[in-house]
């Protein structure tokens, strides 16, 4: 993991959006010299040959950070902080990981340790939604499942209430709490498919405009989804990347996106991942095809689950170019883009970025390997 280390001065890291999505920086690495050079997001159009596949992740960030009170539980020792007839009324924080089916969800629960199977939560949400959960089960690590009950804006699914009671899950590393602009501003403006608790922070630079532009290139923008997991801030503990647990991420490839990347390999077109969440779900139904006897480069429509890591040796069967943020050193993330465009190339563009002062993460510039 030390290999993918890299020092980054803590003011680099973005705690605020722009004021307008185009307007960040954009670096561009070529993969066959390793030369970059700066340039401006509001710029890509022009950069196209103007037949490239564009395949970006239409997944929607879920306001899955939630507060609860536990209820019914006593407060056992003095100076512990109580409600009314002595109940104790400590607040705690859910972050929802994934929906189970229905209103079965897995969430992370923070301080966990003493919340136990049969134990009800309240939820703090607006006028008119009656929010409860009981949890179900237990895991480690603070992990927990929770059936949700109450009033769900009138309808049987938690969700619409979930959206109106929850805060957006920002990134550890953005060190405030999330603003009613940030319901926007971490979406992407192509975001329409509610699973992810994460940004695909790629798609954060895109506006209509620029889609428009792009189109009027003659290239073409297709969608798939994945669902940003928790995963993507999980830390590599161990010292040898080989050695990490990936994380598995549920998607989506829509037939139309499918036969689109079909008809692009039969075209010696270029493919353009916008986000490594698009990469990895690609470079998953490639690997998946192939299994199967079909061709290189073969996707399949439908759902799947992406269980790869792409790390340093990978052969890429689909994707040619990639835009993407910059990424946090010793992670998965990191280790996909070098394994993407070389190590000593990457980490050398991202010196540049440091010294030219570029914004990094969620929230940051972004970079462009082609």
């Amino acid at each position: 993991m030390s290999d993918l280390d890299y020092e980054l001065p803590g003011e680099l890291i973005a705690q605020e959006p722009l004021p307008e999505r185009d307007s960040s920086r954009m670096l561009l690495l070529d993969r066959a010299s390793g030369a970059f050079s700066d340039s401006r997001f509001e710029d890509l159009p022009e950069m196209l040959r103007g037949d490239e596949l564009i395949v970006v992740n239409n997944a929607r960030v879920l306001p899955a950070r939630l507060f609860a009170y536990r209820v019914g539980v006593h407060a056992q020792s003095p100076g512990r902080e109580a409600g009314r007839a002595g109940f104790l009324r400590s607040r705690i924080e859910v972050l929802l990981l994934r929906r189970v089916e229905g209103n079965l969800w897995d969430a992370l629960v923070r301080p966990g340790r003493k919340i136990r199977v049969g134990e009800r939560l309240t939820f703090e949400a607006p006028p008119g939604v009656d929010l409860g959960a009981e949890v179900t089960g237990r895991g480690p690590l603070g992990l927990r499942q929770l059936c949700f009950y109450g009033s769900f804006c009138g309808t049987d699914d938690v969700t619409p209430a979930i959206e109106r009671a929850g805060h957006m899950p920002l990134p550890p590393y953005i060190r405030r709490p999330d603003e009613p602009r940030d319901r926007e501003r971490y979406q992407t403006v192509f975001a329409r498919t509610y699973g992810a608790v994460a940004a695909p922070t790629a798609g954060l630079h895109f506006t209509p405009a620029i889609l428009d532009r792009i189109r009027n290139r003659g290239a073409e923008i297709r969608e798939i989804t994945l669902e940003v997991g928790l995963g993507t801030f999980q830390p590599v503990r161990e010292e040898r990347l080989e050695d990490h647990r990936i994380h598995a991420e549920a998607y989506e490839i829509p037939a139309e996106t499918a036969e689109a990347l079909a008809a692009a390999k039969r075209g010696g077109r270029r493919v353009l991942a916008v986000g490594t969440t698009v990469v990895r779900t690609l470079e998953d139904a490639a690997v998946k095809a192939m299994a199967t006897g079909a061709p290189g480069g073969t996707i399949f429509a439908g759902p799947g689950t992406a269980r790869i890591f792409i790390r340093p040796g990978h052969r890429f069967a689909v994707v040619d170019q990639l835009l993407t943020n910059f990424h946090l050193p010793r992670s998965t993330l990191l280790a996909l883009v070098a394994s993407f465009a070389g190590r000593e190339a990457v980490l050398a563009a991202y010196r540049h970025a440091v010294a030219q002062g570029y914004r990094f993460y969620s929230y940051g510039d972004c970079m462009l390997i082609r």
